[in-house]
């Protein structure tokens, strides 16, 4: 029971740290090319921004669901009542 409740732990962690580290890699890239795009056509510049916008919103809500499946795995996790039932508790 206790590894289990140590592997749901680490699996949060790893949920969360990954996807903030993704999220940072994906908005330094966004951020980069949007300045690029806007120094080479500045009359794109607010229908790129618009774009960059839509995309930002699409890649932190991946993280954020990382952190709701973390919430899952640490205060309402699946697998304890799986573990319950074959110990015959």
């Amino acid at each position: 029971m206790e590894t289990l409740l140590g592997f749901s732990a680490l699996a949060a962690a790893l949920l969360i740290g990954l996807g903030a580290l993704g999220t940072a890699i994906g908005f330094g890239q966004l951020g980069g090319k949007f300045l690029e795009s806007a120094a080479r056509q500045p009359e794109m510049v607010p229908l790129l921004q618009g774009r960059m916008f839509l995309i930002a919103g699409l890649l932190d809500a991946v993280s954020m669901i990382g952190v709701g499946m973390a919430f899952v795995l640490l205060y309402a996790n699946p697998y304890i009542d799986t573990l319950k039932a074959a110990a015959g508790q």
